[in-house]
C-alpha cells in the first residue's frame, strides 16, 4: 500500500515538473528515472520548445520519439533581408530516400537567387508537406525526416501506392453496332469547310507547351520594363582598336598567371577603363532620387553574367582601389558562383555602373538597357577584323563597337560622349593608366 502511494505521489510530481518546464518553453529533455526501485515511465521523449521571443527563422521543430524513431522537419531558411518569400522550384529527393545531414533536398527560387533547403540531420524522408510551385516563406516546413527508419520502412509515394493496388477487372465489352458510312454529300460539305480560305487552320494545341514563368525571369522582365518606363534612355556609340590591348595581354599573360594565379582577361582592362572614366565624369556614377541627385564617392561595378536560369548582375566592390589581378579574381569568383547558382543576395545588391559583354555570344552591336537604380551601362561586343585607316594606310585591325546607354534626365550628351571616348583612349593605349593621363 505504501509503495502504491509513493508511486502515485511521484507520478503527480513528475507531471507537475513537466508542466513547469513546458510553461517556460525551453525544456529540451527530462529523465524518467526518479528513484531506484520505482518503475520507470515508457520510452524517454525528446521535445524542443521555443523561446517566447524566438525569431520565426529559427524554428527547427522536432517531434517526440515514436516507434520508428525521432522525426525532424526540414524548413525554409532565412532568404535575406529584402526577400520575404520564394517558390518551391523542385525537390531533389523523393519520399523513402536516404539523406545525410546538410544534404540538399529541395531548391527555393526567389526574385534574385536560388536557395537550397538542406536536411537538418541524417535519416529517411518520410513525406513532403509542400508541393513544387508553392509559395513558401522562411520557416515553412517542407519535409519530415525520420532519423532511425530504414529506406525500406519509409512511406511509399502516393503514385506507388496506387500502382500496388489490384487492378480492377475490365468492364464487359459492349456489343458492336454497325456504323453506316457517311453520305457522299456530307463528306463534300466538310471538305469544302476545311478548304475555306476565310478560316485559317491553326496548329493544334497539343503542339504547344505552357509553363509557369520562373521568379527570376519575372523579376528581370519587371525591372527592364520599369527601366524603359522610368528612364529617358539614350545610347551613344564608338569603336575601339583592340590591337595594343591584345598585344599587352599576349606579352604578359604567362608571367601574370605565374605571379597572380589567374589569367589576364580583357574584362579587367575595361573595368579599369570604366573606373578612370567614372572618375573623370562623376555624374555617370550618380543617380536621381526623387528631387535629389546622389553622387557616389565609391565605384562598385556590376558585371552582367548570363546563366541557364537568366541574367544575373553580381557586383565587384570598391574597384577604384583594385589592380588588374584583384579584378580578375573577383570576376572569376562571381562568375563561378553565378553558374552554380550560389550567389548571395549581398553579392548582387547595389552597384553604381554596369558592364555587359554581349561579345562572348557573338553580338556585333546592341543597345543595352540600364540596370536600375543606376544611370548608365556600358555594352561590349565581339572583336572583328575590319579595315581601318592608320597613318594614311588601310590596315586590318581587331575592332570592337562600344555602346553607352545613359539616363538623359541626368546625363547630357556631352558627358556621355566624353565618358565613352575616355574608355576608348585607355583601351587603345593602356599606358595611360600608368601615367594617369
Amino acid at each position: 500500500m505504501a509503495s502504491r502511494l509513493a508511486t502515485r505521489l511521484l507520478l503527480r510530481r513528475s507531471t507537475a515538473a513537466v508542466s513547469f518546464l513546458q510553461s517556460y518553453r525551453h525544456a529540451r529533455h527530462f529523465s524518467t528515472q526518479l528513484l531506484e526501485g520505482v518503475p520507470r515511465f515508457s520510452k524517454p521523449t525528446r521535445e524542443r520548445y521555443l523561446l517566447p521571443n524566438a525569431s520565426p527563422y529559427q524554428i527547427w521543430s522536432r517531434s517526440f520519439a515514436s516507434e520508428n524513431g525521432d522525426l525532424v522537419e526540414a524548413v525554409v531558411p532565412h532568404m535575406g533581408e529584402s526577400v520575404t518569400d520564394g517558390t518551391l522550384a523542385n525537390f531533389l529527393k523523393k519520399p523513402g530516400d536516404r539523406v545525410e545531414a546538410d544534404e540538399v533536398i529541395a531548391q527555393i527560387e526567389t526574385d534574385k537567387v536560388t536557395i537550397d533547403v538542406s536536411s537538418p540531420e541524417a535519416g529517411v524522408i518520410e513525406k513532403f508537406t509542400a508541393s513544387e510551385g508553392d509559395t513558401v516563406t522562411p520557416g515553412t516546413i517542407i519535409a519530415t525526416i525520420s532519423k532511425s527508419a530504414a529506406p525500406s520502412e519509409a512511406h511509399v509515394a502516393p503514385s506507388e501506392e496506387t500502382s500496388q493496388k489490384e487492378t480492377p477487372p475490365p468492364p464487359p465489352e459492349k456489343p458492336k453496332v454497325e456504323q453506316k458510312p457517311p453520305k457522299v454529300e456530307s463528306v463534300k460539305t466538310q471538305a469544302s469547310k476545311l478548304a475555306s480560305p476565310s478560316e485559317p487552320q491553326l496548329p493544334p494545341k497539343e503542339r504547344e507547351r505552357r509553363v509557369s514563368m520562373p521568379r527570376l525571369r519575372k523579376r528581370i522582365a519587371n525591372r527592364l520594363k520599369d527601366s524603359q518606363n522610368t528612364f529617358a534612355l539614350l545610347t551613344t556609340f564608338n569603336e575601339v582598336d583592340m590591337t595594343n590591348l591584345m598585344k599587352l595581354r599576349s606579352d604578359y599573360k604567362d608571367e601574370f598567371v605565374k605571379k597572380h594565379g589567374v589569367k589576364l582577361g580583357l574584362m579587367s582592362c575595361f573595368v579599369k577603363a570604366a573606373v578612370c572614366a567614372l572618375q573623370n565624369q562623376p555624374v555617370v556614377n550618380a543617380v536621381i532620387d526623387g528631387d535629389d541627385i546622389i553622387y557616389r564617392d565609391y565605384i562598385d561595378i556590376s558585371v552582367a553574367v548570363g546563366t541557364s536560369k537568366g541574367l544575373v548582375v553580381p557586383v565587384i566592390r570598391d574597384t577604384e582601389g583594385m589592380n588588374f589581378a584583384d579584378i580578375e579574381k573577383g570576376i572569376n569568383s562571381l562568375a563561378k558562383k553565378a553558374t552554380e547558382g550560389a550567389l548571395s543576395i549581398d553579392e548582387m545588391a547595389g552597384g553604381t555602373f554596369t558592364i555587359s559583354n554581349g561579345g562572348v555570344y557573338g553580338s556585333l552591336i546592341s543597345t543595352p538597357i540600364i540596370n536600375p537604380p543606376q544611370s548608365a551601362i556600358l555594352g561590349m561586343h565581339s572583336i572583328v577584323q575590319r579595315p581601318v585607316v592608320v597613318n594614311g594606310d588601310i590596315l586590318a585591325r581587331p575592332m570592337m563597337y562600344l555602346a553607352l546607354t545613359y539616363d538623359h534626365r541626368l546625363i547630357d550628351g556631352r558627358e556621355a560622349v566624353l565618358f565613352l571616348h575616355r574608355i576608348k583612349d585607355v583601351v587603345e593605349d593602356p599606358r595611360r593608366l600608368l601615367l594617369d593621363i
